[in-house]
């Protein structure tokens, strides 16, 4: 299980990487996707939608089961990896680099100090997260 110390992490295992200037991109974890299998779908909200807090914006699909994507925090959708739309299995192929989601405009950067550094997110699996 990869988990990289420079992004930070949620508990519906998502990991936000900061771009600086407000933006971040977002992705799901390593143990996430491993969780699932192969995913065989991906959808993702449109360039310009809001994401909000707690609220859906997205979903995967693999064999049995189909999860929502739960927004860490709150901004405006500024790009897609449609990649992923067409590829889904480059989530689980490279979840940290190839395999991004969603890249957004923060409306609070503050907003990045309530999810888990990566020291947190794996007590987190080790201990809540399955």
């Amino acid at each position: 299980m990869l988990i990289l110390d420079e992004l930070r992490y949620s508990e519906e295992h998502l990991w936000v990487r900061h771009e600086g200037d407000h933006t971040v991109t977002l992705g799901m974890t390593d143990f996430g996707q491993s969780q699932l299998g192969d995913l065989c779908y991906v959808a993702l909200p449109n360039e310009g939608d809001e994401i909000a807090y707690c609220e859906p914006f997205g979903s995967v699909e693999c064999a049995n089961l189909v999860a929502d994507l739960y927004a860490p925090l709150c901004g405006r959708v500024l790009e897609i990896n449609r990649e992923v739309i067409h590829n889904p299995t480059m989530v689980n192929a490279s979840p940290y680099r190839k395999g991004w989601m969603i890249r957004a405009k923060l409306f609070t950067p503050e907003e990045l100090d309530g999810l888990m550094s990566a020291d947190d997110y794996e007590e987190y699996i080790l201990t809540d997260g399955l």
